[in-house]
């Protein structure tokens, strides 16, 4: 049979044993905790660069809409103002047409006002040797 020492030492062993165990467990509670802690860290990082790309993706759609809005209102403007145009080219149309006959008209005029004038010229450079030769006869120089 055992004796009480015997136990006693058992006993011992057994409570060594056991504060080894729970040093054990204990140091493993901390490296939980200190897990828990870094995992609970690392989420809320990668949580805030969600949200920042949240972010980010709302102002790019934003600024996609507005884009678009506005190539919308360009295109109309230019469609606006390509009408007003055709209309005003289509307005002044007819009074292109008459401008242009009256220059073409002036151009005739002028031709004939310059072909005149060479007439006359001509004319009175031959009246003028008839006109010289009446005079010296008229007052007999030679």
């Amino acid at each position: 049979m055992t004796s009480n020492d015997d136990i006693l030492r058992a006993l011992g062993r057994v409570e060594g044993r056991l504060t080894g165990i729970e040093d054990s467990v204990s140091h493993l509670r901390d490296e939980l905790s200190n897990e828990k802690d870094n995992a609970h860290e690392s989420r809320a990082v990668i949580h805030r660069r969600l949200d920042e790309q949240a972010k980010q993706i709302h102002l790019l759609d934003m600024t996609v809409t507005v884009s678009s809005n506005v190539d919308g209102q360009i295109r109309e403007e230019i469609k606006n103002l390509t009408e007003t145009v055709e209309k005003n080219h289509d307005a002044v149309a007819p009074t292109l047409e008459e401008w242009k006959k009256m220059k073409t008209l002036g151009h005739g005029i002028s031709g004939l006002i310059a072909f005149a004038g060479l007439t006359v010229g001509g004319i009175v450079a031959y009246a003028s040797d008839g006109a010289v030769a009446a005079l010296r006869h008229w007052l007999k120089i030679n």
